[in-house]
């Protein structure tokens, strides 16, 4: 993992650490909080994990690894513009949304019975 993400690691941690406390307070149940802790760790770690550099190219270059050059423009691109680094891509949106979603909602749905 990069540098850059050990601010949003901790501070992803942090709230879960948080969640985890507010669900024990209100359900007082150990297997909740468990439940709650597998699901925010997996959430974080397929946030903050993948190479988003490497997910980032053409889709047929994603069987062959990143070259010196790609990862050298990778980081002048960066240098340059910070937003370039934050774009939106509707497919991995969509995705997301849908994956986190129904993550959620079952989370929710186990929490609250």
């Amino acid at each position: 993992m990069a540098e850059g993400n050990d601010g949003g690691l901790r501070s992803s941690l942090i709230w879960l650490a948080v969640v985890m406390v507010m669900v024990g307070i209100c359900t007082q149940s150990w297997k909740k909080i468990m439940v709650t802790y597998v699901v925010g760790i997996l959430g974080i770690a397929g946030l903050l994990l993948p190479d988003w550099d490497f997910f980032d190219r053409d889709f047929s270059r994603w069987t062959c690894p990143v070259t010196a050059e790609e990862r050298a423009s990778i980081l002048a691109q960066r240098q340059t513009s910070l937003l370039r680094r934050y774009r939106i891509y509707p497919i991995r949106l969509i995705a997301y949304t849908t994956i986190y979603g129904f993550a959620l909602f079952k989370w929710w749905k186990f929490i609250s019975n």
